[in-house]
């Protein structure tokens, strides 16, 4: 069992910055991936970025290539986030991923951007 939290979403102008971290505890031994998705209201959950358990994959969502940077550091996972645009309001989930059929959520953090 794996369990996620996620800190740092809230309410910025759009052109700010914003960082998310997520702390995974539990047994976290043979996460492969950790990443960050998002949803909006009636979206569907969406990939924002993810990150291999040793550092040499990145995965990032075209909208927001070159604003946004994935980070990890052991069990936590880091999302700078910056250049925000009003589309980017959404709550944004951590997930920790072992395989296609195991992995975990966060509760989510609100990101609001406003314009």
């Amino acid at each position: 069992q794996v369990h996620l939290v996620e800190f740092g979403g809230g309410l910025v102008q759009a052109g700010g910055s914003l960082r998310l971290s997520c702390a995974a505890s539990g047994t976290t031994a043979g996460i492969n991936l950790m990443g960050w998705y998002r949803q909006a209201p009636g979206n569907q959950r969406e990939l924002v970025a993810t990150m291999s358990t040793n550092g040499r994959t990145t995965t990032y969502a075209n909208s927001v290539k070159g604003r946004f940077t994935i980070s990890r550091d052991k069990n936590m996972v880091y999302l700078q986030m910056n250049s925000l645009k009003p589309e980017d309001t959404a709550v944004y989930y951590c997930n920790a991923r072992f395989n296609t059929a195991n992995y975990y959520w966060g509760q989510g953090t609100q990101v609001t951007v406003s314009s």
